[in-house]
């Protein structure tokens, strides 16, 4: 864990000794605790990430390390939970119009999952062919010891202005594939290919920020939050729903989340379960 903290804040440096125009680069920390109800294996889990964001000229470079600790039922699992992720996105601005991205996801240590040591990766367009509208592509491949999954990524975003509101609502559509090289009871009761729908707003007013998200269809091994975020156990989630609230002082952004999720465990058919997440961000921009 410290070799990696090391090592983020290392390549930060880095990039800062060297930047020469900064557009919105940032550096960023998070916090928080998750609860399991009708679960058969999980109680409640704390998280945090802390990570950079830097823009150099044309390039973007963004980089996040996640420490999670869950507390698990015991029998039928025989210890807790721990698992360390690391997160690496670059891109690159080609012309005014377009942008390829580069993500890379590392599950550094999962103590208990068939997923330990998995690795994902994906590769992007966007295109932006005015103020209001942009659009990107990305498909992303998860390659874990057992199994393998393909995801292609659509996302629209459009930005209005009404009076002083700016808003940015982003509809997002994901297709999974999932492939499997030995029979596991982590795949065996996962379907073949999985097609999910979401919707996201975001308005901004003055210093104030609120955001809501929705995800419908069901998905399981999901790559989310623009390559952030992975789904590396096996739970089948059908609903999502967030909503969040935010404040800007000076160069500090705070902001609350809250995220409801429903999903089937899928080693044991276990169904109806809920995930709730509390999460506290904290980023400082210059």
């Amino acid at each position: 864990m410290q070799k990696t903290i090391l090592l983020l804040f290392t390549i930060s440096t880095a990039l800062l000794a060297e930047l020469s125009e900064t557009i919105h680069s940032s550096f960023s920390t998070y916090y928080e605790t998750r609860s399991f109800s009708n679960s058969v294996q999980k109680e409640d889990a704390t998280v945090y990430g802390i990570g950079a964001d830097i823009h150099l000229n044309n390039s973007t470079y963004k980089i996040t390390y996640e420490k999670a600790s869950t507390n698990t039922k015991q029998p039928p699992l025989t210890k807790d939970l721990h698992v360390d992720k690391l997160f690496l996105k670059y891109g690159y601005k080609l012309n005014k119009d377009f942008m390829i991205n580069f993500n890379y996801i590392n599950i550094m240590n999962d103590n208990l999952a068939l997923t330990d040591e998995g690795k994902a990766y994906g590769v992007g367009l966007t295109y932006h062919p005015n103020k209001k509208l942009t659009t990107n592509f990305t498909q992303f491949y998860s390659n874990y010891e057992d199994f393998s999954a393909h995801q292609s990524d659509l996302r629209v975003d459009f930005k209005i202005k009404i009076n002083d509101i700016k808003m940015k609502i982003s509809s997002i559509t994901k297709y999974i594939n999932i492939n499997e090289k030995n029979k596991t009871t982590w795949t065996k009761n996962a379907k073949d290919h999985y097609l999910t729908t979401g919707l996201k707003i975001h308005s901004h007013y003055k210093s104030y920020h609120l955001g809501a998200g929705v995800f419908f269809g069901k998905r399981v091994f999901a790559i989310m939050n623009d390559g952030f975020k992975i789904q590396h156990h096996a739970m089948e989630f059908d609903r999502t729903y967030a909503i969040g609230v935010g404040k800007s002082i000076n160069n500090f952004i705070f902001r609350t989340q809250y995220i409801y999720q429903r999903a089937i465990e899928l080693p044991m058919l276990n169904s109806n379960v809920k995930v709730k997440i509390l999460r506290l961000i904290a980023n400082y921009k210059f």
